[in-house]
């Protein structure tokens, strides 16, 4: 059918292998702006799974959705529609074959015979009125019906006449007339849709047309109208049990449909072509119009109405309250557990509950909970449903009305559903009498409020919003605006109560149009078109509902109670107690009365022969006293007719008790005195021709409960066979209804058990076997009519859309919120399974599944052998699987079960789940939520409690979903949904690709497009989930196109988007108000695009039913589509990124040499992180994009610009916290811009020009920590900009100074312990000289004094030595010598370029501080020799200048480094010291010398500097103040400011040598490996060995290198990223850790040779330290007059 497609390149997905294309343009007409529309037919393919390319098809029935369509959108998605002129090309008319051959005289030959032949038909039609049909009369229409096969002469059979003689000819008695009729009519239908639809249309409005069709004709049209609308509306509701609608319902839902069909064309015909318009004055066209819309508007509610009775929806569902408004975005994804952070007020409604009675919870086991129930429950009190039961669902009230020993034993009145229900005792919870439960409610809310008050807490509105997302979700209303009521009526809603005025007729119509002429000034005539503009105010409104109720009949009167106006304007006396109890009781009781039978055969009966039939109808008031009268004039002599036509009548209006009935016989077999009495007056009725207009078929469903069940009486069940047979032979609708219903199997069955012996039952089996063919066409015609009534619904939904107009149309509500069912109710299915076997004791399998919790199934057999198998239903996905087990049972109750899958018995290899059951368990939940369909499943018990061998089990639950009508309407809504708004989102796209500048007009075109679906969810859609799936599928189907479409670049590189942030960048602080109107309306935009966040929570596995065939529910997200809202945020952050990248770029280009460049830079990176709040929000991902954004900025700098930039950031920082010391308003000052400035630096992570900030961050920070020392200030920067130093060498070098302070502390302890142990000698010493004096004897006086000499001397000589030894050491005295603190600088982490100036100590330093660095160095050499203090090979000191020194001079006290503190201490014993002789002395370089000599020589320094023509250099002296006296107090700062490094220099150059010598040997290395490529660590490896080893780089380049000789894994690294960056190197898309070449290198390669030439071997590693100095007094210092220095503390 679909072999070929014109238009096939115009395709748009509608879901995963579907997809819409363009087919034919239906019909032309002029759209709500004046604008041509177009209908195009767009069909629905599906294709296999090899591709979307290929040809093969797997489904090409003529699926295919009506669009209508504005020149716009034909042009950007079907453009080949369109001529050169830019108009649409209509499909060519070609003349049919056949007209082509037939001569115009011919043809008007045949015509004259076709109208002389109608002639001659009507008129032997009526000579042979009540006489067998003479056989000219067939002859003639037999050639009629040949002439009909004929296209071009279909134009003649559109007579008048020709209807006259197809009506007169179908209500004939003769069969073969009517057979003829039939025949004349398919000849007329084969031609085309139009001609088929016409025909029937015009039969179907032919009056009182039921009166003369019988059964065969008007199954005859039925058959042409289903065959007519199959190809319209394809839609299969397969797994959907529909009604059973007989034949005389169907017929008038098909005049229903064909009326709103044609009002429908006329609506779209009535405005055909642009230029019809000046045909007719433009007041003329839309009063036209507007009558056009009120007639469709009544005849759809009307056919809604009677689609709703049909399908017995009305039934299915009690009366609902008004459905609150949606408070959030449809758009937004809602988590599942959104609920628990609401007030719990708000969050789920307030439940009553008893305190006399206990709750389930209390209990161990649901068998002892079901007793309590059982035992405690009494009738009248109040319960509670806990858990959902196929119809009734959990948390469901209602009273207790009785129970007996049959399954389910418990019947309740419930209130949700109107009528009584049974269900099991475990799931009731007690809430005792209605006095108790209400008082109890009360003190509740009182205690709840006490509590609330007594807080003083308000909780807030779940509405509320924060501010920051204030322009989240424009399309929401306010909920100031949104519960605001208006003074009247809007259209629609006097629309619908304007339905129900036309349903009157008579005087009730008059009467109600009186009402509303008093309530109207001004008005004298109310005429149809001022009734349908009225402006009717709410008072009227009310007193219309008070009017009507009172002339209405049950139908109309329960469509009013349904009905949107009536549940907002009713007025509360009315809303909140039933005034009209002749409808609502009869729908709240009548299962009950049924129910109450059951009683009644327990009862004793009463000797009155009517009383069974009196006690049903008893209560019933005004409805029962019906039953009785009509049994009464029916069991009287000489049946008086009138009065059961007038009762009949009565019925009519008020059927409800007539159903209940006939429902009666849905009631235990022992009702046999009331079932034999309702089927004789049953039998009875059918003999009058009103009778067969009551509703038979709504409960025939008891009628086959009554003929299945096996108790029945055989003498019930014969007259229900006599009733049967009569009713069917009267009416043989009803033959198909029980045909529907499988009667015949039932019949068989009750023929079999009796033995043949029931009279009729044969023939009525036969007739029931005859209607097979009608019954297939009632399911069909059912379909066709309920896929015609969706497709119109959603065909409204999309003017609705189009134009956005309010949809005016009565019950539309209602029809959307049946359709809608099951979308978000969890229903209960317990047959889910086909069959359930058991591992032994099959025969008390049943046990399982009887719902008793007293019986059991018990197995036979051994551990571990016992096992229970579901055959599951095809498709069946299981929502929930319980075991029920009781504690009582002990060793029988399983202790562990596990859950098998498969395909069949033979392949349960899948284990599901394991469960462990504890002894106190009674309800096991083996299995929820499966996403997958499995056949078979199999539960084994593998071990029992306490060991036991055997098991019992209590009971099985499988909940799986219950069939609805939601998956279908959900899969059409989507696909309308979907296909309208890609359409537009493509034709909004070519706006914006052909002009920019109509970018700014997306944000209110969008805002309209969502307010417009959050306004229809709010008002039709039900329930979130069916919100949330029309939100869902606009956001994907709009938004995710469009925002590919504006963030893709186009030739020039630039997205739409793009240049639309660009502009906003640009002009944001532009004060003009054009500027100002600009800046809101992208803010709108981009607010709007990013408020659906990505909903990172996994939805919960819905178990959903999937019909087969190709009208199956899909699962839209599925789709590539999933997850569109992250996709949505990816191209938005993607296009940000690139702006912000621009405007980056363009600014380090402008400003990279400005003096101000970092302060410029903060504050520009500030701008743009404002401007990404503004316009984003705090979205992370929109941070993170700023941030990538910029560092593809810094990426594309050059290495000479890099590094310049990198070394203004290191200074900045360096200035940042040296002017934090300051204090006062400026060290905050200077604080706040650091820290902006350190959120800028943070971008350099991970880049390459980390490196070479790191090393102008090292040279600045070692100079800052000599100088200035170390504060909390520099571990703070550190451990914000971390990640920016890929070597670590600050944070190395704040760990050297640790290090150094700890060996400080030890080196104090070992002077102390040194002083100690010369003290301990000398004391020793003195004893052995004391005791050898007084041992000498007398005699030996001169011997020993001789020896005592020598001893003496020799001690002299130790002391002597030692003291020698000392005065190289020095002694160390505490509290006496100045303090030093000594800095060991590791040549690993400090740069090598500020330690390389040495110090001799012997030479430059005095004694006293000699002293303290030779026990330094001695406690350093003999540390060394513990490895516990550090690891490492042999360790040497060095000394260097560097450090600080505090130096007192008088009473001022100056901060200067260490050459300039050896200066001053030099000039102790000198007058004047020459300049060439302090630099021959310390070996500095003159440059570093001098300034050093610049400060000591300034205005604020102690010294003058002389020069003199025989001394170069000049010399130095103390300066005199006798001439300028001077202060000779307080502190002066003179240590060297900090000298900063320029990029420009060789460093910076040698800098960029190292990177262009690592890049080639990495392109080297990699081009030697080819294609396969290398780990990333390895080839870091091989580059370092490289490095070291050569022959690369030559040695002149190393000896220019200096510094930059040096090469760490680091520099590798960030020289692979460079070479990423440039894509010279690319990664393995499958191993990203590998790396392999990819273009050719730009970089120039030098000449190789050795980087370490002549070296034999690795240096030994150098230890560098520097002083800090600082003493409390000095006692070697001068006492003369003249001035002089010493350091101090």
């Amino acid at each position: 059918m679909v072999e070929e497609l014109q238009y096939r390149e115009f395709r748009v997905p509608l879901g995963p292998g579907l997809h819409a294309y363009p087919d034919e343009l239906i019909r032309q007409r002029v759209g709500h702006d004046g604008h041509p529309e177009y209908q195009i037919r767009w069909l629905i393919l599906r294709r296999g799974e090899d591709g979307e390319g290929s040809s093969s098809q797997v489904d090409c029935k003529a699926e295919h959705i009506l669009l209508w369509m504005s020149n716009d959108e034909i042009y950007a998605n079907c453009h080949k529609m369109l001529g050169e002129n830019g108009q649409v090309i209509w499909p060519s008319q070609e003349t049919a074959g056949e007209a082509g051959t037939l001569d115009k005289s011919v043809l008007g030959e045949m015509e004259t015979d076709v109208k002389s032949l109608i002639q001659r038909a009507l008129r032997q039609l009526e000579e042979c009125v009540g006489t067998i049909p003479p056989a000219p009369l067939l002859h003639t229409v037999h050639v009629l019906s040949a002439y009909a096969s004929i296209e071009p002469l279909t134009g003649v059979f559109k007579d008048p006449r020709v209807l006259d003689l197809l009506m007169h000819m179908l209500s004939s008695p003769d069969y073969q007339i009517r057979w003829s009729a039939g025949r004349m009519i398919q000849a007329l239908a084969s031609h085309d849709a139009g001609t088929r639809t016409q025909i029937l249309l015009s039969l179907s409005q032919q009056e009182a047309i039921e009166k003369h069709l019988d059964f065969d004709s008007r199954c005859a049209l039925l058959a042409l109208f289903a065959q007519a609308t199959l190809s319209e509306h394809p839609i299969s509701f397969e797994g959907i049990q529909l009604p059973q609608v007989p034949g005389r319902l169907l017929f008038s839902l098909v005049k229903r449909y064909l009326h709103v069909t044609s009002l429908l064309d006329q609506l779209n015909d009535s405005a055909a072509e642009p230029g019809a318009q000046s045909s007719s004055a433009p007041e003329e066209l839309s009063g036209e119009r507007g009558r056009l819309e009120l007639e469709f508007s009544m005849a759809m509610g009307t056919l809604i109405s009677e689609l709703v009775q049909a399908m017995r929806w009305d039934w299915a569902s009690s009366r609902e309250g008004p459905s609150a408004p949606s408070s959030c975005s449809i758009f937004q994804p809602q988590l599942a557990d959104a609920g628990q952070g609401l007030p719990p007020t708000q969050a789920q409604p307030s439940l009553r509950r008893s305190r006399r009675f206990r709750p389930r919870s209390e209990f161990a086991s649901g068998n002892t909970y079901a007793l309590y129930v059982r035992d405690t429950l009494q009738p009248g009190m109040r319960v509670r449903m806990l858990d959902d039961f196929e119809e009734i669902s959990a948390g469901d009230e209602g009273e207790f009305r009785q129970s007996n020993n049959g399954v389910p034993p418990v019947q309740v009145l419930w209130e949700s559903t109107g009528r009584t229900y049974w269900v099991h005792w475990h799931m009731l919870e007690i809430l005792g009498f209605e006095e108790d439960t209400e008082d109890m409610v009360e003190a509740e809310e009182y205690q709840g409020a006490v509590v609330s008050g007594g807080q003083g807490v308000a909780l807030p509105s779940w509405r509320w919003k924060p501010m920051s997302e204030l322009y989240a979700m424009p399309y929401v209303l306010p909920e100031d605006e949104d519960t605001e009521e208006s003074e009247h009526l809007t259209q629609a809603e006097w629309w619908e109560l304007l339905f129900f005025i036309k349903k009157l007729e008579g005087p009730d119509h008059q009467e109600v149009l009186q009402i509303l002429q008093e309530n109207l000034d001004g008005e004298q005539i109310l005429d149809d078109e001022i009734l349908a503009e009225l402006a009717v105010p709410m008072e009227l409104a009310q007193e219309l509902l008070l009017a009507l109720p009172q002339r209405l009949d049950d139908s109309a009167l329960r469509d009013l109670l349904n009905c949107r106006v009536y549940r907002k304007y009713a007025p509360e006396a009315l809303a909140g107690q039933p005034a009209y109890p002749s409808l609502l009781e009869a729908q709240a009781k009548p299962q009950e009365s049924a129910d109450a039978a059951r009683v009644e055969a327990k009862e004793p009966l009463t000797p009155c022969p009517s009383s069974p039939l009196r006690h049903l109808v008893e209560g019933y008031g005004p409805a029962g006293k019906i039953i009785l009268d009509l049994e009464q004039a029916l069991r009287s002599e000489g049946t008086q007719e009138s009065e059961v036509r007038s009762l009949l009548l009565l019925l009519q209006r008020q059927p409800q008790p007539f159903l209940v009935l006939m429902q009666s016989l849905d009631t235990p077999a022992a009702n046999k005195a009331l079932h034999l009495a309702i089927l004789r007056i049953l039998i009875r009725l059918v003999d009058f021709p009103e009778a067969l207009l009551l509703p038979w078929h709504e409960a025939m469903d008891a009628c086959m409960a009554c003929l299945r069940s096996p108790d029945t009486d055989r003498e019930v069940l014969q007259e229900l066979i006599f009733f049967l047979h009569h009713l069917a032979s009267v009416s043989r609708d009803y033959a198909v209804v029980l045909n529907q219903l499988g009667a015949r199997d039932a019949i068989s069955k009750a023929l079999e058990k009796h033995l043949g012996k029931l009279d009729m039952a044969q023939e009525l089996r036969d007739m029931v076997f005859k209607c097979e063919k009608h019954a297939h066409l009632y399911r069909k015609l059912t379909t066709n009519i309920l896929g015609g009534c969706i497709q119109m619904v959603l065909g409204q939904i999309e003017d609705h859309r189009r134009t956005h107009r309010p949809i005016n149309i009565p019950f539309f509500d209602v029809f959307l919120r049946y359709l809608c069912q099951g979308s978000s109710v969890e229903v209960k299915e317990d047959k889910c399974w086909e069959k359930v076997e058991v591992s032994s004791n099959p025969h008390r399998a049943g046990k399982l599944t009887d719902r008793n919790p007293k019986t059991y199934w018990e197995s036979n057999g051994s551990t571990g052998s016992h096992y229970i198998t579901l055959h599951m239903h095809q498709g069946i996905l299981i929502r929930q699987l319980t075991l029920l087990v009781a504690g009582e049972d002990s060793s029988y109750m399983p202790a562990r079960v596990v859950v098998f899958g498969g395909d069949s018995t033979s392949s349960l290899n899948t284990e599901l789940n394991s469960v462990n059951v504890m002894p106190s368990a009674s309800r096991v939940i083996l299995l929820e939520n499966l996403n997958r369909f499995w056949p078979v499943i199999q539960i084994r018990i593998k071990r029992c409690q306490q060991g036991g061998i055997d098991t019992r089990i209590r009971g099985l639950e499988v909940l799986g979903p219950k069939p609805t009508f939601w998956p279908v309407f959900r899969e059409q809504l989507c696909r309308h949904t979907r296909l309208f708004y890609m359409v537009r989102a493509q034709a909004w796209s070519q706006d914006i690709a052909e002009d920019r500048r109509s970018l700014l007009h997306l944000s209110s075109r969008l805002n309209g497009a969502l307010r417009q679906e959050q306004n229809f969810a709010d008002h039709f859609l039900p329930d979130n989930e069916a919100a949330q799936a029309l939100g869902k599928t606009c956001w994907e189907a709009l938004v995710s196109p469009l925002v590919q479409n504006i963030t893709s670049p186009d030739e020039d590189g630039i997205s739409p988007l793009g240049w639309l942030l660009d502009q906003y960048l640009e002009c944001r602080d532009n004060p003009q108000s054009r500027a100002a109107a600009f800046s809101s309306r992208v803010r709108r935009l981009t607010h709007l695009l990013v408020h659906v966040e990505p909903c990172e929570v996994p939805t919960a596995v819905v178990a959903t039913p999937r019909p087969k065939g190709r009208n199956r529910s899909h699962d839209w997200s599925s789709l590539a589509t999933q997850g569109l809202p992250s996709s949505i945020m990816k191209n938005l952050t993607r296009c940000w990124q690139a702006a912000v990248e621009e405007q980056v770029n363009s600014f380090l280009t402008s400003h990279w040499q400005d003096d101000d460049f970092v302060p410029s830079y903060c504050e520009h990176f500030n701008n743009l992180q404002t401007s990404s709040s503004e316009l984003f929000g705090p979205r992370a991902a929109f941070l993170l994009a700023l941030q990538n954004g910029c560092a593809g900025a810094f990426l594309k700098l050059p290495f000479l610009k890099a590094a310049h930039v990198s070394e203004q950031f290191a200074r900045h920082i360096d200035q940042g916290i040296q002017g934090s010391r300051i204090g006062g308003a400026r060290e905050m000052e200077m604080l706040a811009q650091l820290q902006r400035c350190l959120e800028t630096v943070l971008i350099f992570s991970g880049l390459e020009i980390a490196t070479t900030f790191e090393h102008y961050y090292q040279h600045y920070m070692s100079d800052r920590l000599l100088s200035l020392g170390s504060s909390w200030l520099e571990g703070a920067v550190l451990e914000q900009i971390g990640p920016c130093f890929p070597n670590r060498l600050p944070q190395q070098m704040l760990r050297s100074l640790s290090t150094s302070e700890e060996l400080q502390r030890q080196f104090h302890v070992y002077q102390l312990q040194r002083l100690d142990q010369e003290l301990l000698k000398l004391e020793d010493t003195e004893k052995k000289i004391q005791v050898g004096h007084e041992a000498s004897g007398k005699e030996h006086e001169r011997a020993c004094k001789e020896e005592a000499e020598d001893a003496g001397g020799a001690a002299a000589a130790d002391v002597t030595e030692e003291e020698e030894e000392e005065e190289e050491e020095g002694l160390y005295y505490e509290g006496a010598m100045p303090k030093v603190s000594v800095l060991v600088l590791s040549p690993r982490c400090w740069p090598i370029a500020s330690i390389r100036h040495t110090l001799n100590p012997r030479t430059c330093l005095p004694s006293y501080l000699r002293g303290t660095l030779n026990r330094y160095s001695n406690f350093y050499n003999r540390s060394q020799s513990y490895p516990a203090l550090e690891q490492g090979p042999q360790r040497r000191l060095q000394w260097t200048w560097l450090g600080r020194a505090v130096v007192q001079f008088g009473d001022l006290t100056l901060h200067v480094s260490t050459v300039q503190m050896w200066l001053l201490l030099y000039l102790n014993d000198r007058k004047a010291v020459s300049v060439e002789s302090l630099l021959a002395l310390s070996g500095l370089s003159a440059d570093m010398l001098n300034q050093a000599i610049g400060l000591l020589t300034s205005s604020r320094g102690p010294l003058d500097l002389h020069e003199q023509k025989d001394v170069p250099g000049g010399v130095l002296k103390i300066r005199d103040d006798s001439q300028e006296p001077r202060p000779r107090w307080g502190t002066e700062w003179l240590i060297p400011p900090q000298t900063y490094l320029k990029a420009e220099d060789e460093e910076g150059r040698n800098l960029e040598k190292r990177r262009n010598l690592l890049n080639c040997l990495i392109v080297r290395i990699l081009k030697a490996h080819g294609d396969k490529g290398l780990h990333i660590d390895q080839l870091v490896c091989l580059v370092l060995e490289a490095w070291q080893k050569g022959p690369c780089p030559p040695r002149g380049l190393v000896s220019g290198l200096g510094r930059g000789s040096a090469c760490s894994s680091t520099d590798v690294l960030s020289c692979i990223l460079h070479l990423l960056g440039k894509g010279t190197v690319r990664r393995h898309d499958d191993r990203p850790q590998m790396l392999s070449y990819a273009v050719p290198v730009t970089v120039m390669e030098p000449h190789t040779e050795s980087l370490n030439p002549g070296s034999s071997g690795p240096n030994p590693p150098l230890t560098f330290h520097t002083l800090q100095i600082r003493s409390r007094g000095v006692p070697y210092a001068s006492c003369t007059v003249t001035q002089s220095f010493s350091t101090f503390r």
